[in-house]
């Protein structure tokens, strides 16, 4: 489905991007329309696939998952086959917040959160006894600096 949006729909979208557990009438003030229009508006970019679901966002430190991992990953293996059960072996780890097949010499880079380097290691353990891979760096942030999955409308 092919939805146009319009300058509205994006007041829509970025208020939701900054709070969407706020009210329809707190969004229809801010973007300065009526409920009932922005309500339409929502459920048609939602249908359109624009809008996915909604969770809520997490203190990751709060609740103990003090460090994150990046991961680089370069595979000798390219076949459909592995592709599959290393792509399996990342879905099935809760530990992998993002995954990125990458062009370049790199084959894929993780976003790995986890409470600590023990913990990592675990991952690491675990990863490596599922799928076989070439070369793995992993990369300890150590301040993160800027963190957003909001989108510049």
């Amino acid at each position: 489905m092919n939805v146009r949006i319009d300058e509205t729909d994006r007041k829509i979208l970025s208020e939701l991007q900054e709070d969407a557990s706020r009210s329809l009438d707190e969004i229809a003030k801010a973007v300065g329309s009526s409920k009932t229009p922005v309500w339409n508006r929502i459920r048609k970019m939602r249908e359109a696939g624009i809008i996915g679901r909604q969770t809520v966002e997490l203190d990751a430190e709060a609740l103990g998952f003090e460090a994150t991992f990046f991961v680089l990953i370069r595979t000798s293996a390219h076949e459909a086959e592995w592709q599959n059960r290393f792509l399996a072996a990342l879905k099935a780890r809760p530990e992998v917040q993002e995954a990125h097949r990458l062009a370049g010499d790199i084959d894929y880079i993780l976003k790995v959160r986890v409470r600590n380097a023990r913990a990592y290691d675990a991952f690491y353990q675990a990863l490596i006894s599922e799928v076989r891979v070439h070369n793995v760096t992993a990369l300890l942030s150590m301040e993160e600096i800027k963190s957003t999955s909001a989108l510049p409308l």
